[in-house]
């Protein structure tokens, strides 16, 4: 679409022709990521391209709100309001994450170099995400000993996690095999059960961050649904591997 015909277009014209070409949800994904970030990062992916903004570019601003979330936190001692603020700057990250690939399917599709920014910001994002939430409880908190192995535990889990899936889709699509993105089909109920391991529900986790040892426990709520989908997920990981070998 050239620049006149994308001027001439209406927001509301731009969302439906995004929504049109929406990719398939992941089988199992979980409902916020399905139901609410993906719908409000295609609100910022219309807005974006209409702005003339590239994929790489809103990626860019994903990353700005999310690593301003994970500094505070390491860096500013907790409080109601700055765990409200934490909270909104990690969910509008997230949303963000998501409208860089729409806006790259809004742009006649994306680029190989713009899916790695975007899965290495993720990385980065994974793995300082709970180093930092160990350096705000260690600094600003009474959290101290033992239990400030739980940040670490949790980085542990959502960076196994995080490779896992994308070594599946990985090894899956260079042998021709149907990967976990192409499935879809996910049902409602099984998309709510897996809301703990969402991240989007993690951000949200940080409007107790004024509240540490309110936060510390949901924290580990979360930790433990997290450890034990792993546990699940990479039995099953590996069967399915073994189905294609």
């Amino acid at each position: 679409m050239t620049l006149d015909e994308r001027e001439r277009e209406t927001f509301g014209e731009t969302l439906r022709r995004l929504q049109s070409a929406q990719k398939g949800r992941a089988r199992g994904a979980p409902a916020y990521s399905v139901y609410i970030n993906r719908s409000l990062g295609r609100v910022f992916a219309a807005g974006a391209y209409r702005a003339g903004l590239t994929a790489n570019q809103v990626t860019a601003v994903s990353a700005l709100f999310t690593f301003t979330g994970i500094a505070l936190l390491a860096l500013v001692a907790p409080s109601p309001a700055l765990g409200i603020g934490i909270a909104v700057l990690l969910a509008l990250g997230y949303a963000w994450d998501s409208a860089d690939g729409q806006v790259a399917r809004l742009r006649g599709g994306g680029s190989v170099a713009g899916e790695w920014l975007d899965h290495f910001v993720d990385a980065i994002k994974i793995a300082t995400l709970h180093v930092a939430v160990l350096i705000g409880l260690a600094r600003f908190t009474g959290v101290e000993g033992a239990a400030l192995l739980l940040p670490l535990a949790y980085s542990v889990v959502a960076t196994v996690t995080f490779f896992g899936m994308i070594l599946n889709d990985l090894l899956k699509s260079a042998r021709g095999a149907t990967t976990t993105a192409a499935r879809g089909g996910a049902s409602p109920a099984r998309s709510i059960l897996l809301l703990p391991t969402d991240y989007g529900i993690l951000c949200l986790v940080f409007f107790a961050w004024g509240w540490p040892s309110v936060f510390w426990w949901i924290y580990g709520a979360m930790f433990v649904a997290n450890a034990l989908f792993l546990g699940a997920a990479s039995v099953k990981w590996f069967r399915e591997m073994r189905a294609i070998a």
